[in-house]
């Protein structure tokens, strides 16, 4: 069954923005606080938890992108966690009670679960197809 072109390339980036955010959240998250001026939290497994999370997220993306039709139930889970962080940071940047450095990668965020839809749409479609 042929899989549009864009789908694999897309999850392998959608991988490495997760996976890369994750590491450098998880190696330098201190720094990171420092330079957008915000104190960090009470203690640094508030963010070591939500970092590790992201790599695992990102191994998701990457077995998506390896077999998109054997795993597309997994497509469900990516939206799912851009929806969670959506509906966090937006409510709070609206009411101007979040500190800036979040308020980019809710944005991206938005981007990929728009793309996540049309993509577990296509699959579906795709999968339809072939049925036929």
């Amino acid at each position: 069954m042929k899989v549009q072109k864009w789908i694999k390339p897309f999850f392998i980036i959608a991988g490495l923005y997760d996976g890369i955010l994750g590491i450098i959240f998880l190696i330098v998250p201190l720094e990171l606080f420092k330079t957008a001026a915000i104190a960090p939290p009470n203690h640094i497994g508030y963010v070591q938890f939500p970092a590790l999370l992201l790599i695992v997220i990102a191994v998701m993306f990457f077995n998506i992108a390896k077999d998109p039709i054997a795993n597309r139930n997994l497509i469900l889970y990516g939206i799912l966690v851009k929806i969670s962080y959506c509906l966090v940071v937006f409510p709070h940047w609206l009411t101007g009670n979040i500190p800036s450095i979040w308020i980019p990668f809710a944005f991206f965020d938005l981007g990929f679960l728009v793309m996540f839809f049309i993509a577990g749409k296509t699959l579906k479609q795709t999968m339809l197809n072939s049925q036929k």
